[in-house]
């Protein structure tokens, strides 16, 4: 339930529009952690479920003959069980009906939308993920969906001045009793993790030919981070035979005690690359805490993650749709470039970052008569148009196993070969960074304008001074920041998506070529007092 009224006299401390990441909400759920008061409380949760309830039921165009439902799911944090209840609270108090799911994944919370399934009151008509990805144990947030995919940012900040108006009312009992209506919708609780399973089941068996275990004398360790990812060892690779003895941290601990859930973290994927070897298994699959981004490793100890991950998935989707284009996000390297085209015979459109960005540019191309089948970040967030554009980690893996069972149907052999010869050939730079470039927004420099501005005029510096180097070659075509190439590599400075710091990625086939990058990008730099170039100068060893 609910925090009791008697917190009720700090109510307007909140804004509501600062709990906006993106196309999420996200806030500081649980104290203790110096400075980073709490903002996502009970109440404010409930004031976001009675904001999406008043969307859903706009867009919805309800007109009372039947009661909208949405389903919710969390995954392993500490603070879930009480957002779960505190935003079902705020939806049925608004007169819908709620579906718990408990432990569950982003992507089958998506799914539960589209799920034709009468004993599991689906489909949803809305759906709430309650996550913050990967970030600390005090941090928590939510994603929404309906049936036409995850919502974008002009929907969540519509939700979040719904909620905020809802919020307001809380500031007395009268008002709390009004705005939290009846109550009279019911909350039911449903384990749905089981279906998903079962379809991800169900579409690598229908890859091999309908064998019933595609998979038998296969080795496969899973590493769930103590994420929601658990269930994919023992509720989809066992079913299909697989052996996934040497699993590791299964169990949900929201408080990650053995390292970060992060495709991305060095640390992450070196304890999923030792699991492997040391269990001398087949193929090592990692998740981050809610499921929707994955890594892969063989049974060499190769990581397929980033733009090893991006190779590997635009062979298979290739392979099955000839030609079409692959949309990735801004930081993809150059040799991924000559490996889709020159290699696959694809097409790479590199776009901004965001998961979101990158699908819906995907589904933008389609719209308009260019073919794309996939759609991956760097970070791991890939989605594919044959599974309605969702960023979904587990079925990311469901592609791969299903190439590692039809390879064995065709005679070619086990193991995690198969996977490694389909990225043969995918130039990999020697040195690869990405350093973060702060802008100081109490500086006088900014003269009291916006960070944005004055990050957009660095960009600019940086791009009129490789204009008159010639050295340098401008990307004739980029949708973010300035990319330059030089030296036998490549620099990426671009504005981040919502702080002011100015991320710039270098790769190149030497330290020494890294510098050069490095020193072009710093000699603009300087000329804005207000840049903290540390990181870069450490790097250039300035």
């Amino acid at each position: 339930m609910a925090a009791a009224p008697s917190t009720i006299s700090s109510l307007d401390n909140i804004d509501f529009q600062k709990l906006q990441n993106g196309s999420d909400i996200r806030g500081v759920a649980v104290a203790g952690v110096e400075g980073e008061p709490v903002n996502l409380t009970e109440l404010v949760a409930e004031a976001i479920g009675a904001g999406f309830a008043a969307w859903l039921l706009e867009k919805k165009k309800a007109d009372g003959s039947r009661r909208l439902k949405v389903s919710i799911g969390h995954d392993s944090r500490i603070s879930a069980k009480k957002l779960q209840d505190a935003i079902s609270q705020g939806i049925a108090g608004a007169g819908l009906d709620v579906i718990q799911y408990g432990l569950a994944s982003t992507p089958a919370m998506f799914n539960s939308t589209i799920t034709e399934d009468e004993a599991l009151f689906c489909p949803a008509d809305g759906s709430i993920m309650i996550t913050a990805s990967h970030l600390p144990f005090n941090r928590n947030g939510f994603k929404f969906f309906t049936n036409a995919g995850g919502l974008g940012k002009a929907d969540i900040k519509e939700i979040l001045g719904r909620a905020a108006e809802f919020y307001r009312n809380l500031n007395s009992t009268d008002g709390l009793k009004n705005s939290r209506g009846k109550g009279s919708a019911s909350i039911e609780q449903v384990d749905y993790m089981s279906v998903y399973a079962s379809d991800l089941v169900k579409a690598v068996r229908k890859a091999a030919g309908n064998k019933e275990k595609p998979l038998e004398g296969f080795h496969i360790v899973v590493d769930a981070g103590n994420g929601a990812g658990g269930f994919f060892a023992a509720k989809v690779l066992e079913p299909l035979g697989a052996i996934t003895s040497g699993s590791q941290f299964l169990e949900p601990d929201g408080l990650f005690p053995n390292h970060i859930p992060n495709p991305e973290d060095k640390t992450a994927m070196r304890a999923i690359t030792e699991a492997v070897l040391h269990n001398k298994a087949d193929l090592g699959i990692i998740f981050d805490t809610d499921v929707d981004r994955s890594a892969a490793v063989d049974s060499n100890g190769r990581e397929f993650n980033r733009n090893r991950l991006i190779a590997l998935m635009s062979s298979i989707v290739l392979e099955e749709h000839p030609g079409t284009t692959i949309v990735t996000d801004s930081v993809t390297s150059d040799g991924l470039t000559l490996f889709i085209e020159k290699k696959l015979g694809g097409k790479h459109h590199r776009f901004k970052r965001g998961y979101k960005n990158v699908i819906d540019e995907a589904i933008r191309l389609n719209s308009i008569g260019e073919e794309s089948h996939l759609a991956i970040e760097t970070s791991g967030h890939g989605a594919l148009k044959e599974n309605h554009w969702l960023d979904d980690g587990a079925y990311l893996m469901v592609k791969i196993l299903n190439k590692l069972a039809s390879a064995r149907a065709s005679g070619l052999g086990g193991g995690s070969q198969v996977l490694t010869d389909l990225v043969e050939g995918l130039q990999e730079p020697a040195v690869a960074v990405e350093l973060r470039l702060k802008i100081n927004q109490n500086h006088p420099d900014l003269q009291g304008g916006p960070f944005r501005d004055y990050g957009e005029a660095v960009l600019k510096h940086v791009e009129n001074l490789v204009a008159s180097d010639p050295k340098l070659v401008k990307a004739p075509v980029n949708y973010e920041g300035v990319r330059v190439s030089g030296f036998g590599g490549w620099f990426l400075l671009r504005l981040s998506l919502h702080d002011p710091v100015l991320p710039l990625n270098i790769e190149a086939p030497s330290n020494d070529d890294a510098i050069k990058l490095g020193l072009t990008v710093l000699a603009a730099a300087k000329e804005f007092p207000a840049l903290d170039t540390s990181a870069l100068d450490k790097f250039v060893r300035v």
